[in-house]
Formats: structure tokens, C-alpha cells, sequence
């Protein structure tokens, strides 16, 4: 089986698979690793290759080839460039544009638009796995830059929280521990965010109980939707951002103040402006980006494969990777 994290450059990746049957050869090994082709339709096992090289079911009678259930079913497009995409998107830090993207790989603009977006299916957050241990939860808002506008066209009190121009998200961040390849124990953090409709405790405290285990230490900061988090079996610390206190020891919120810096930043500098039909998927590459950025760019580039053909399903598959990085 291929191992994809000794594709550290385009070059490497470029000069081994130089047509679209050695990348579905790839696909196949990586899929099955043990030579039993499990159908995608019935989940039948064993299924037989045809003379043209996709399978055929014993089971069910359906054919499929090695792309179906995979983000690059019904492509129409060379799969060395789907690979590529991957690669450029896993080592940007920021992201890519689909304007550059389609310029690297020589497609249109809207072909590296629907690509992106296919990839970006690849990040989905869930709660099977809580977060524990300390937690820091905070908020954002997107968008509503009402100081570009001539004053004739603002919309008026939208500062601060205000939802009327700005979209909210928030997030979860928990302060954790990994082994490197050293084998010595250094310090990350892992993030959740969700994109809400208001931040209102009706809203904040189901989401805190679906993602963050019960016990668990969480820092906020005085925003009273947060109130109560101790009679939900919390351990809740404030900081008082409005006494101008950041920090009071290990009490502080400034890990995800972190993320939403470098969320805006990519925002800005690479996609300048983001529709609220499609926030929550650029949170998402943004989180996966968060959560990745101790693996190298192959080691990334290789886990986002597995993603792509369905291989890495939980979450703790990350933090296993780290370790054994």
C-alpha cells in the first residue's frame, strides 16, 4: 500500500502518478488494504473485478468502481488533479482561493469553486467524541463592517454583539497534551465552532452539553448566557474582560481569542468576503487547520486522502496521528 506521506512536494506527487489508473490503484490499496472489496451499495464483501476494472457485487448484482462513496465519484476531471487540489489546500496555512487554485491546476474558476467545497465536505464536526479537562467557550461575529460604508447607508446600533449585519459563531476550545515523535509531551489545543442564530443561553448552554463532557472545567468570559454552567455539573471560572482583566492565572480565554484571529485572518487575506450560506464550511477547514497544525504538510495532505475515501471517521483518529507523527 502506498504511503502518502512520502508526497512532500508536487514534484514527488506529480512524477509518480502520471495517469488516472495509478491514482485508482492508489485509491483501491488504500481502501481495501486487504484485498476484500467491500460494496459501497450493500455492504457485501468479496466482490469480483470486471474485465473493464470495476467491480461487480456477488451480492446485489450492482457494479461500482473504486471512486463511488468517495469525493471523486462521478468526476470528470483527472484524478491527479483532485489529488493535487488536496495538496495545495493541506499546505496553504490560510487557504486557497479557488482563483489560485484553478490558475495551479489549469481548471476554471467555478471547477475550483465546486472542488473546494467538495473537499470542505471532508471537514465535519462532531460530538461523538466530547472535549474535557478545561475548556475555553467564547463567541464571534462575521461580518458587518459598517465603518466602510457612507453614513447614509449604515445601519444603525450595530456595534459590539449586534446580529443585525453580523453572523455569531461559536466556539469551544479544549487545552490538551500530545506525545511528539521525540517523546516528549508538548501543548495543544483542539476547537469546535458553530455557526448560531443568536448567543443567548438558550442557545449556548445545549450546544457546551453536546460538545464538552460533564465535570469538565470551562472558562468563559461574563457574558451572562453562561450563567448557570455550574448547576449543569461544570466547573465555570469568568474572566472579567469587562474590568479589563485577560488573564488570572490560568483563567483566560485567550487560546480561542487565538483561532478567531487566525479565523479572520484567512477570511481576509485569502477569501475577503464569505457568504452566510456557506460560513460553516470555512469554519470548518479553519477548525481542520486548528486541530492539523502540528502534522506536516504530507502527513496532512495523507490524512485528508483517508478522509477523502472514507477511511478517518473519529475524531480522536487526529490525536492518534499526532502521536504516532
Amino acid at each position: 500500500m502506498i504511503d502518502f506521506k512520502k508526497f512532500n512536494s508536487v514534484i514527488s506527487l506529480t512524477s509518480y502518478f502520471t495517469s488516472d489508473e495509478k491514482c485508482k490503484q492508489a485509491i483501491i490499496e488504500s481502501r481495501w488494504s486487504d484485498g476484500d472489496v467491500v460494496c459501497p451499495y450493500c455492504g457485501g464483501h468479496h466482490c469480483a473485478v470486471r474485465k473493464d476494472g470495476k467491480f461487480r457485487c456477488k451480492h446485489c448484482g450492482k457494479n461500482f468502481s473504486c471512486l463511488v462513496g468517495t469525493i471523486f465519484e462521478n468526476t470528470k476531471l483527472p484524478l491527479i488533479k483532485w489529488f493535487l487540489a488536496m495538496y495545495f489546500i493541506s499546505s496553504h496555512k490560510k487557504g486557497i482561493s479557488s482563483y489560485q487554485l484553478a490558475r495551479n491546476i489549469e481548471v476554471t474558476q467555478t471547477t475550483a469553486w465546486y472542488m473546494l467545497q467538495k473537499v470542505r465536505l471532508l471537514y465535519p464536526q462532531s460530538d461523538a467524541e466530547a472535549f474535557e479537562g478545561t475548556v475555553e467557550c467564547d463567541e464571534v461575529y462575521i461580518g458587518g463592517k459598517e465603518k466602510w460604508k457612507h453614513k447614509s447607508m449604515r445601519t444603525p446600533k450595530t456595534q459590539g454583539r449586534s446580529t443585525k449585519t453580523k453572523t455569531p459563531v461559536f466556539g469551544m476550545m479544549e487545552r490538551s497534551t500530545f506525545t511528539n515523535s521525540k517523546g516528549e509531551v508538548e501543548n495543544i489545543t483542539y476547537v469546535h465552532a458553530i455557526v448560531v442564530e443568536k448567543t443567548d443561553r438558550a442557545t449556548l448552554q445545549p450546544i457546551i452539553q453536546q460538545f464538552v463532557a460533564d465535570g469538565s472545567r470551562v472558562i468563559t468570559d461574563e457574558l451572562s448566557a453562561y450563567n448557570g454552567l455550574a448547576e449543569l455539573g461544570y466547573t465555570h471560572a469568568v474572566v472579567a474582560h469587562g474590568a479589563e482583566e485577560y488573564a488570572n492565572g490560568d483563567v483566560f480565554t485567550n487560546s480561542i481569542e487565538g483561532f478567531w484571529s487566525h479565523f479572520r485572518r484567512m477570511i481576509v487575506g485569502c477569501y475577503h468576503d464569505v457568504s452566510d450560506e456557506h460560513l460553516q464550511s470555512y469554519i470548518g477547514e479553519a477548525v481542520y487547520r486548528w486541530n492539523t497544525r502540528k502534522m506536516s504538510e504530507s502527513e496532512r495532505f495523507a490524512h485528508m486522502f483517508d478522509k477523502s475515501i472514507g477511511l478517518v471517521k473519529k475524531w480522536s483518529e487526529i490525536r492518534v496521528g499526532l502521536v504516532a507523527a
